[in-house]
């Protein structure tokens, strides 16, 4: 590693999810069709949240960012892959994979602690309601929002110091269908074993105490929720279920992948497709069927656009 990236691979071969012609296409559709609906369910999200004065509130600021990580997480890896689905020759240029590996540790770090805020948003309006317009304040939540950028952005960056410094001479087959670092380290020209496990434990670090901290949150909110009257306690359920499920859909398949010690390829790759494309597409799903004040925006918003294309 002393003589830097001296690197002899310009590019990398992603083997991908398949190698039946039949299979890819199937794949090909179906995954272009659910990236559409998480672009779209998002944007949707964001409009709702920005155009509905009743939306104007912390929680739904945050939820807005939450969309916005959401498109930008899914839209690193998909994109790559639904177009690879049709390629006989799937290469990934070195600047390219370099890009992937920096732009989904920013969003998925970022993630972690936007979902964390979110909680402690939650907590502030169940456990300290008669404080909380001066606790979450605007000031408040664009410092959350900022924080999750900045932790996403120095995690991410820990991360390629290490990998831009490794040479690469051997092969150059990636068995995933996006760079990831766990495999790209196993095909450095060096030792990488100790070098895995100190990626992980960089990766594992960030995503079990932002998890650690989620459970506090919720069980601290639960037992609230118990000591309170049954119709508070309903309604602070219903909205919490919903984080609580975003939670467990983002961080499960995240902590098996960076922190189990044991790697399996195909499980691997189930779970790079379900925080990468299927809880993206959940998220819009969750957050406006469990959720009345987005859904009367959405059927408002529904019926201003119909009524207003009826005019023309």
């Amino acid at each position: 590693m002393d003589g830097g990236n001296q690197s002899i691979v310009s590019e990398f071969v992603l083997l991908g999810l398949g190698h039946s012609w039949n299979v890819q296409v199937l794949l090909f559709m179906i995954f272009l069709v659910l990236y559409l609906i998480i672009i779209s369910g998002n944007i949707i999200i964001i409009i709702l949240i920005i155009t509905d004065p009743h939306l104007h509130s912390p929680m739904y600021f945050l939820l807005a960012n939450l969309s916005f990580v959401d498109m930008w997480l899914s839209s690193v890896t998909t994109p790559k892959m639904i177009t690879d689905f049709l390629r006989e020759n799937k290469t990934i240029s070195f600047a390219g994979c370099m890009c992937q590996i920096l732009f989904v540790h920013v969003a998925g770090g970022g993630e972690m602690v936007l979902l964390v805020a979110m909680a402690y948003d939650r907590y502030v309006a169940i456990c300290k309601p008669l404080h909380y317009s001066i606790i979450m304040s605007l000031q408040r939540c664009i410092g959350l929002v900022l924080t999750s950028w900045t932790t996403g952005f120095v995690h991410a960056m820990s991360q390629m110091t290490v990998v831009m410094q490794l040479p690469f001479c051997g092969s150059k087959e990636i068995d995933s269908f996006f760079c990831d670092i766990p495999l790209v380290i196993k095909l450095a020209c060096v030792e990488s074993d100790n070098l895995d496990i100190l990626m992980n434990i960089d990766t594992g670090v960030v995503a079990v105490t932002c998890f650690i901290l989620l459970l506090i949150s919720y069980t601290y909110i639960l037992f609230t929720v118990l000591q309170s009257s049954k119709t508070g306690a309903s309604k602070a359920l219903s909205t919490c279920t919903a984080h609580v499920t975003v939670v467990m859909l983002f961080f499960g398949p995240c902590i098996f992948i960076y922190v189990w010690p044991i790697s399996i390829t195909w499980l691997d790759k189930f779970l790079a497709v379900f925080y990468s494309v299927i809880t993206p597409l959940l998220n819009p799903a969750i957050y406006t069927l469990r959720n009345k004040e987005m859904k009367k925006a959405l059927k408002k918003f529904r019926s201003y656009y119909m009524g207003s294309k009826g005019n023309t």
